[in-house]
């Protein structure tokens, strides 16, 4: 995979990091693959903005290691890491709301990215249902960085999840739409973010022109 290392953007790691990563893109076989998943997950929670990458780099990883049938290290170490971090989501949404947006982000990045025969894993499906449902709970609608991440989220894997699992996006719904209409304390950018999101969901997953220049002025205002 030497050729496509120079398309990942990682010139915003450290030069420990840069350097798994391109080595494990370059030969996954010549690198610990278990490192190279703690690092990834590490790097993950410590900056949203590097989830997409990650993704990529995660599926990149995965569809190598898929030449050899009997070679499933990074995607086993990944998933296991994945699910450590998630039993612990509560105690790290109490020590740092930031870190947790982050693991939504990563968690939701990894279902977006990783497929089984172009569906989604489905052990991945109940637990992003589950850190969805933990961001429309009061005391996250009253926080703008968890209801940003949950509009983020629908956005990009609301229409992948409704079709793996159609009864709990309604239940997701009929909670978040409670929480639009009945939480206090909302700030206006919540609202705004909230209705959107019902909206984009009422509509097929889509807005319509005219929906998205209103939301879209109004979010740049």
């Amino acid at each position: 995979m030497d050729s496509v290392c120079v398309e990942y953007k990682l010139q915003t790691l450290d030069a420990g990091a840069q350097n798994l990563l391109k080595a494990a893109l370059k030969d996954p076989r010549a690198v610990d693959l278990e490192k190279v998943a703690t690092a990834i997950v590490d790097l993950s929670l410590k900056d949203s903005s590097f989830c997409k990458e990650a993704g990529r780099i995660c599926y990149a990883l995965i569809q190598e290691e898929a030449k050899d049938a009997n070679r499933t290290v990074f995607r086993r170490n990944l998933l296991t890491r994945l699910q450590q971090e998630f039993t612990v989501r509560e105690e790290t949404r109490k020590r740092s709301v930031s870190q947790w947006v982050c693991l939504v982000n990563f968690i939701c990045t990894i279902f977006d990215y990783l497929k089984v025969n172009n569906q989604p894993m489905a052990a991945l499906v109940q637990p992003v249902y589950d850190c969805l449902f933990r961001l429309v709970q009061p005391d996250a609608l009253t926080n703008e960085e968890e209801v940003d991440c949950l509009a983020m989220q629908l956005h990009r894997i609301g229409e992948q999840l409704e079709r793996a699992e159609a009864g709990r996006m309604d239940e997701l719904f009929y909670a978040l739409r409670d929480g639009f209409l009945l939480q206090e304390g909302l700030s206006s950018m919540a609202r705004l973010l909230l209705l959107e999101v019902l909206e984009f969901r009422a509509g097929g997953w889509k807005l319509s022109d005219t929906a998205q220049q209103y939301y879209y002025s109004e979010v740049a205002n």
